[in-house]
């Protein structure tokens, strides 16, 4: 192995350091499964280190979240419907931000893969529209109808600010 083989195995290596939270992190939100995530994440490492020399110079973190997203789209395809889990399912509790944070989490699960993602590009990971089409393959156009159409369902199967639809406090509420 020469100089340049070891200079770009120091610089992968530096990448997946910096970036391995965020990725992990964009991962699970994508599919709701911190295992799913943790695999998802590692099959896209991987790929990333196979093509790092021509990836390197560019943007790898957008390359990773590309694979990301599409490897979740091609598991939700061929997954099976029934929800296997070694934990009882997470119920709220009086914490307001768990109250929040699993509600939220339970209507991204509604939403169809490809909204899914599109949602988690621009509003988690805080990416363009451009930039969204990019990751995702698609044309801006497709993102917007995408993103259109998730938040529109979002907003149907999310309950009024102030309630959790069960009597739970929010944190969304209006100051009395």
């Amino acid at each position: 192995m020469g100089r340049d083989a070891d200079d770009g195995r120091a610089d992968y290596l530096a990448f997946v350091e910096s970036y391995q939270h965020r990725l992990l992190r964009a991962a699970y939100l994508i599919c709701g499964n911190r295992h799913q995530a943790e695999d998802l994440l590692q099959d896209a490492l991987l790929k990333l280190a196979l093509r790092w020399s021509s990836v390197r110079d560019g943007d790898p973190a957008a390359y990773v979240r590309a694979i990301l997203y599409r490897d979740a789209v091609s598991w939700w395809r061929r997954r099976r419907r029934e929800w296997l889990s070694a934990y009882p399912p997470d119920r709220p509790g009086a914490d307001a931000d768990a109250a929040l944070r699993l509600t939220v989490r339970a209507a991204l699960d509604r939403l169809p893969p490809r909204q899914r993602a599109v949602v988690v590009l621009r509003y988690f990971e805080d990416l363009t529209e451009v930039a969204t089409a990019e990751a995702l393959g698609v044309t801006v156009g497709t993102v917007k109808s995408q993103c259109h159409d998730a938040l529109r369902k979002l907003r149907d199967v999310v309950p009024a600010p102030g309630t959790s639809g069960d009597g739970l406090v929010t944190g969304m509420e209006a100051n009395p």
